[in-house]
């Protein structure tokens, strides 16, 4: 049985050692973001700062998501480091004027340097969760100076033997739900970009994902907000993105960065959690190719770590950027 779309991104974990995501955006004191746009060929994106510190480039995943999904609590992270946020063209508020017929791998690496290059970084931490994690490697092989450390949670698979080894485990843990999942899908709702019947249709695919219930709940709400405020045209349009993407990488024959990743001269850690429905095995093939790779295994905790594991995910990012001066701002 065939899976196209079986790794939709979660977030990226933070996690406050004493305060919740949400206490910490809301504290007197705390920074207030900064939006803007950064005009690059083809697009505009949308670009969200917040914070002070070194800077850290945080990359959304999906590849049909945008940003939005990683507030509050990423924000968390503000009160020591500079977030840069952006959407991916033909994602969230990156879509508008963008043909998304267009993108290809080449233009979203071009746009991530592009965020870079804006904030004067001549490096630059990165750290990217699922597909987000995928991206950051491929930019971080293509432009080995330009960061300075990489962070990847719960990521995605690097070649596509492992992309197969993670539908072969998600096939085999939702069981008869697949057939539930494949009739919202090829339904002419799901195939419009209905909000209802995508968020549906994710209800289905998350299910494994989380080790609690009460943060499934969580998450599934706010992406079913996400994909309202899209709405069809949104939702198309960042679908046809995804898949541009994927046939740029999973499913291109041979796609494999392991051998080049351990040419990777970068600091890298990588984060893993032991109820993620993304295989641990994928995770630990990544940290094994890359030279010093440091390798963290989160305990009863999915893939959306940074609500289900927030203060072990910050002391793993504080202590891992605590032993270099990372990015400046």
């Amino acid at each position: 049985m065939s899976v196209r779309r079986f790794l939709i991104v979660a977030a990226i974990g933070t996690g406050l050692p004493a305060a919740s995501g949400i206490a910490q955006q809301n504290r007197p004191d705390a920074a207030a973001p900064t939006e803007t746009r950064l005009r690059v060929p083809g697009a505009s994106l949308y670009v969200r700062t917040i914070g002070r510190g070194p800077s850290v480039l945080v990359l959304h995943g999906g590849p049909d998501f945008d940003s939005s999904y990683l507030l509050p609590e990423m924000d968390a992270l503000s009160d020591g480091y500079r977030l840069i946020y952006y959407d991916q063209r033909a994602r969230g508020k990156s879509a508008e004027k963008v043909h998304a017929e267009d993108i290809t791998l080449a233009t979203d690496i071009a746009d991530l340097n592009a965020v870079r290059q804006h904030f004067g970084l001549g490096s630059v931490v990165v750290l990217g969760h699922s597909w987000g994690a995928v991206l950051a490697l491929e930019y971080a092989l293509r432009h080995p100076t330009s960061v300075s450390r990489l962070i990847l949670l719960n990521p995605a698979p690097a070649s596509a033997s492992d992309r197969q080894a993670l539908v072969t485990s998600y096939l085999r843990q939702l069981g008869p739900d697949m057939a539930r999942q494949n009739q919202i899908r090829n339904g002419k709702a799901y195939k419009e970009g209905d909000p209802d019947a995508v968020a549906a249709r994710y209800r289905i695919h998350f299910e494994h994902a989380f080790a609690r219930t009460a943060d499934y709940e969580k998450v599934m709400l706010r992406m079913d907000s996400a994909f309202h405020r899209q709405g069809k045209t949104g939702i198309i349009k960042a679908r046809t993105a995804e898949d541009r993407l994927y046939s740029d990488t999973w499913e291109r024959p041979g796609y494999d960065l392991m051998p080049r990743l351990r040419g990777l001269r970068i600091p890298t850690t990588v984060i893993i959690s032991d109820r993620d429905f993304i295989p641990s095995a994928i995770g630990e093939h990544i940290a094994q190719a890359i030279p010093g790779a440091k390798l963290v295994t989160l305990e009863e905790c999915g893939h959306f770590s940074y609500l289900e594991c927030q203060p072990q995910v910050r002391r793993a990012i504080d202590a891992f950027l605590s032993r270099g001066s990372g990015s400046r701002p």
